[in-house]
C-alpha cells in the first residue's frame, strides 16, 4: 500500500518503539499513572478497585529525567564558542538563533536534551517568506534572515536519501507540524499539517474533509537552496537518520523501579495495618446468628470463651527489608548505568590518536558531543547558504568531562546531581561512601554541620 503523507515510515516506526517509555518517564508521576498497565501491570486476580488504588498512589523516582538533565548539561557547563571562521553577522544571528529569544547556547542545549532522550532529532534552518521584496538587498533591508527551528523526535515522519559525492544526503523529508488558527473570539486551536521538503522546494499538506480522506495540498513554493536545510542530531548514532537514546537501558531500569516501588508501598500498607485474630470463639449458627460477638473500641470489653485468645497478627517485616534493599540496589544500578556515558573507552584509533591516549580514549558522551558539534556546523553552513555566503563557521562545546573508571564516573554523576539540586548534600555524601570515595565512618549530618561552622571556603571570601 502506498505511503500516506501523514503516516510514519517503517524506519520511523522502528525508532518510535523506544519513544513512549522516555516520554512517560519525562512526564513524571502523572504521565506514568496515565500510562496505566503499560508500565504498571495488574497482578493476576487483582481487583479493578485495588489496582486503581495502587496506581493512584504510585510515585516515580525520576532517575531517567535527572540523569538526562545532568548528561545533556555537561557539554554546556561552559559557554559555546564560535570559531574565527564564523562571520560576524552569523555570530549576531546566534544571539537570537531561533527568532524566539534563544541564543545558540540555549537552543543547542535543548537539542542535546532531545537527542540524548530519544536518539534522533534535528535542526531545520528556515528563512522567512517576505512579501514585496524582489532582491536579497530588499530582504536584508527589512531584517529578513535565516533562523533555526528545533525539530523534535515525534515530528519526523519519514525521509528519502541518496549517495552524492561520497555522502548521504536527504532528497525528501516529511515533518509533522501544527498551524495555529482562531477558535472563536478568544480561543486558539492547532490544526495538524505535514511539511514536505525537497531540494529547492517545499509543500504543506492538510487533512481532507473526512478523517478517512487522503490529505490534500494546502500550499507549496520554491527555495533558493538546492539541498534540504536539515541537520540531524543524534544520541547514540547507528547510521544516517538512525539513532537511539544512550540512556535507554536506564529508562527500563527506571520502569522496573516504578513497579518495584509500587510493590513496596503496597506491602508497607498491608504491614502497617495489623489483623485482629480471635482464637477459640464460638461459630455462628446455621441462620448466621449467635456465635462470639466482637466489638472493638476504647470503651468496649470482650468476653472470650474458655481457652479463647484474642491477638493482633502483624507482618514479620522480612519482606519489607528485602524490598527496601532491592530498591536501594536498583537505584545504585541506575546511577551506574547513567555514569557509563562518562567513562573513557578506547575507540577506533587513527595513526594520530595512537600516539595520544587522551584523544583516543573518550567517553561515549564526549563522542556524542563531537557528533553534535558536526550537526551545529552543518546548521551554521545552511545559515550561510541562505544568504549566498560560502563559510558558516564552526561551533565548539566543552568536552573535558570524561572519567577514567566507572566508580569515578558514578561519583561525578552524584556530585552533578547534587549541584543541580536533584539530591541533597547528605544523600550525596552517603552515595559517595557507598562507592568508596569517602570514608565509611563519616556521619553526613555531622559533616555538613562542621562545614557550616568552618565558614566560606578558602579563596571565596569577598568573591563576586
Amino acid at each position: 500500500m502506498a505511503q500516506k503523507v501523514q503516516n510514519q515510515s517503517s524506519e520511523v516506526q522502528a525508532l518510535a518503539q523506544n519513544w513512549p517509555i522516555a516520554e512517560a518517564l519525562l512526564g513524571g508521576t502523572a504521565a506514568m499513572r496515565k500510562a496505566g498497565t503499560t508500565f504498571l501491570p495488574k497482578w493476576p486476580g487483582e481487583e479493578k478497585e485495588s489496582y486503581e488504588a495502587r496506581l493512584a498512589t504510585a510515585t516515580l523516582f525520576p532517575a531517567f529525567g535527572r540523569t538526562l538533565g545532568v548528561m545533556s548539561g555537561k557539554p554546556f557547563s561552559k559557554q559555546i564558542t564560535l570559531g574565527e571562521d564564523t562571520q560576524d553577522k552569523i555570530k549576531a544571528w546566534c544571539e537570537d538563533v531561533d527568532l524566539q529569544g534563544n541564543s545558540l547556547h540555549t537552543f543547542a542545549a535543548m537539542m542535546m536534551d532531545e537527542a540524548l532522550g530519544f536518539g534522533l532529532a534535528g535542526i531545520l534552518v528556515d528563512y522567512p517568506r517576505v512579501s514585496g521584496a524582489r532582491t536579497l538587498a530588499d530582504e536584508r533591508a527589512i531584517g529578513a534572515r535565516p533562523y533555526m527551528v528545533a525539530i523534535r523526535h515525534s515530528q519526523i515522519l519519514g525521509w528519502k536519501a541518496q549517495r552524492s559525492n561520497g555522502a548521504t544526503v536527504l532528497t525528501q523529508l516529511r515533518l509533522a507540524e501544527t498551524k495555529e488558527e482562531d477558535d472563536g473570539e478568544f480561543g486558539i486551536k492547532h490544526e495538524p499539517r505535514v511539511r514536505v521538503l525537497t531540494p529547492g522546494a517545499w509543500a504543506v499538506y492538510m487533512p481532507g474533509a473526512k478523517a478517512e480522506d487522503d490529505w490534500v495540498l494546502e500550499e507549496q513554493g520554491a527555495t533558493t537552496l538546492q539541498a534540504i536545510p536539515f541537520a540531524p542530531v543524534y544520541g547514540r548514532k547507528r547510521g544516517f537518520m538512525d539513532g537511539v537514546s544512550p540512556l535507554l537501558d536506564l529508562a527500563y531500569l527506571n520502569v522496573k523501579h516504578w513497579q518495584s516501588q509500587s510493590d513496596q508501598d503496597t506491602i508497607l500498607h498491608v504491614a502497617r495495618v495489623p489483623i485482629l485474630a480471635l482464637i477459640g470463639g464460638e461459630d455462628p449458627g446455621m441462620d448466621g446468628t449467635g456465635g462470639t460477638q466482637l466489638t472493638v473500641g476504647a470503651s468496649a470489653a470482650v468476653r472470650l470463651p474458655k481457652d479463647g485468645d484474642l491477638k493482633f497478627v502483624e507482618h514479620t517485616g522480612a519482606a519489607i527489608e528485602a524490598g527496601a534493599k532491592s530498591l536501594e540496589a536498583l537505584e545504585d544500578q541506575m546511577i551506574q548505568t547513567g555514569a557509563e556515558l562518562l567513562v573513557q573507552k578506547p575507540g577506533q584509533r587513527s595513526a594520530t590518536e595512537a600516539s595520544n591516549d587522551a584523544e583516543a580514549n573518550k567517553s561515549e558522551l564526549q563522542r556524542i558531543t563531537e557528533g553534535f558539534e558536526d550537526s551545529l556546523d552543518q546548521a551554521l553552513q545552511f545559515m550561510a547558504a541562505w544568504v549566498n555566503e560560502k563559510q558558516g563557521g564552526h561551533a565548539s562545546l566543552f568536552k573535558d568531562f570524561g572519567a577514567a573508571t566507572l566508580t569515578e564516573a558514578g561519583a561525578q554523576l552524584v556530585i552533578s546531581m547534587q549541584q543541580a539540586g536533584y539530591i541533597t548534600k547528605a544523600t550525596a555524601i552517603k552515595e559517595l561512601q557507598r562507592r568508596g570515595m569517602l570514608a565509611a565512618d563519616i556521619e553526613a549530618v555531622m559533616e555538613l554541620e562542621a562545614v557550616q561552622e568552618e565558614g566560606p571556603a578558602l579563596g571565596t571570601v569577598g568573591a563576586v
